[in-house]
């Protein structure tokens, strides 16, 4: 049954070979792809042994993959037409048969035919390929607005625009790091289903509205990319530029970070969920609901255990990918807290390094801002660092009206 849709979805494809593709065929080559999602349980994402691209969950994807199918089988009929002459002639022309070389030296012919020939298949390819190409730049009329800004090593996504608009969340990799080891440490636990490929918190849309995804960067270039979708995006630091998507049924679809971005480039995956307008205004309410929850009031003064607890939460989030859970860091790659005198001396350094970033001559990588975490996940963060592992700073606390203060 899987690879009658698979065969079935490679027969459309093959159809759609005219300049411009009929608005039926793409419906038609959408929902035969959708059939298949649903037959793998709708996740979108990479499917083991598949040959072919991911099947298709836009219309932009579904002329995408239209378009793959067309330019390989015009390659596999000049392939076969070239080779077959050139085989025929060499069998049928041979020495051996008699045959002498020819004594023409130019046939107006043939030079009219290998002219006209490739410029009717440069047509054949450009036109629809032109078409697509200007459906993917079209981002106007879009029903919500999204910016994805990308950081070493995880996206940042706020709603800018349209239902949803004010909701903003960082999205971290939820595979445990038990799964992934470390340097020099083996796994210890069974990679899961969807390992190094699953998020804390996903993107979540309305099945059947226009999505524009403004992308850019706070470090490094990175790129935003769900091939379901049929969108790749780069995020460069200091520009925004922008995609957009229609997502044509509902389900879990799974991209990464597409530029090579540094040490853990492997671990900022991106994750879309695609629900109903009914559930996503659901989503809306509650992850409102939930912000208001977190945003604590920067006055209210906070003991040590509360913020430590609270501070290695976000220190496993953000900051153990590169310092590690035990503070050592990485030689030659990533600083150890662990004894740092960034970390045992004066708190208002480090409140100002976390705020603006550091760059260091001693190792490849920088310390990146980190504004966009909250004034207390701040104040709890570097509380942790300072009281945790062999540190006992002098000031070991920090509250977040310290870090308001800094921020003006």
């Amino acid at each position: 049954m899987k690879y009658a849709k698979r065969l079935q979805s490679l027969m459309l494809g093959l159809s759609l070979t005219a300049a411009g593709i009929p608005a039926w065929a793409e419906q038609a080559a959408v929902k035969a792809a959708g059939s298949y999602t649903a037959a793998t349980g709708g996740t979108g994402g990479p499917v083991p042994f598949e040959l072919n691209l991911q099947p298709p969950a836009t219309e932009i994807a579904a002329q995408i993959y239209d378009l793959h199918t067309w330019m390989m089988v015009v390659c596999m009929v000049i392939f076969v037409a070239v080779f077959g002459v050139m085989f025929y002639s060499i069998f049928k022309h041979r020495k051996s048969l008699g045959h002498k070389p020819a004594t023409f030296h130019e046939s107006t012919t043939v030079e009219i035919a290998w002219t006209v020939v490739p410029f009717l298949i440069v047509i054949g390819m450009a036109l629809p390929a032109t078409r697509t190409v200007v459906g993917m730049k079209d981002t106007t009329n879009a029903d919500i607005t999204i910016k994805a800004t990308g950081m070493q090593w995880k996206w940042g996504y706020d709603y800018l625009k349209g239902e949803g608009e004010g909701i903003a969340f960082l999205s971290n990799l939820s595979t445990p790091r038990s799964q992934v080891g470390s340097p020099g440490v083996e796994p210890t636990e069974k990679r899961g289903e969807n390992y190094l490929i699953e998020v804390d918190n996903e993107v979540v849309v309305p099945v059947g509205k226009k999505i524009r995804i403004v992308t850019t960067a706070n470090d490094v270039i990175h790129a935003w990319s769900v091939p379901a979708f049929g969108v790749k995006q780069d995020a460069i630091p200091g520009f925004v530029r922008d995609t957009w998507f229609n997502a044509k049924h509902t389900g879990t679809y799974r991209g990464n970070c597409a530029e090579l971005c540094g040490k853990e480039h492997a671990f900022m995956p991106i994750v879309v969920k695609v629900v109903s307008a009914e559930d996503y205004t659901i989503w809306v309410d509650g992850k409102k609901k939930e912000m208001a929850a977190l945003a604590d009031d920067p006055s209210k003064v906070w003991t040590i255990d509360e913020l430590k607890v609270k501070g290695e939460k976000v220190y496993t989030s953000n900051c153990a990918v590169c310092h590690l859970a035990t503070g050592k860091g990485v030689p030659n790659a990533f600083a150890a807290l662990d004894g740092s005198p960034a970390v045992t001396g004066p708190k208002a350094e480090q409140i100002n390094v976390l705020l603006h970033g550091k760059k260091s001559g001693k190792f490849p990588s920088e310390m990146p801002a980190w504004k966009q975490l909250s004034d207390t996940e701040i104040a709890a963060v570097i509380t942790y660092t300072r009281n945790t592992w062999s540190n006992k700073a002098a000031e070991n606390i920090v509250q977040p009206a310290e870090v308001v203060a800094a921020r003006k």
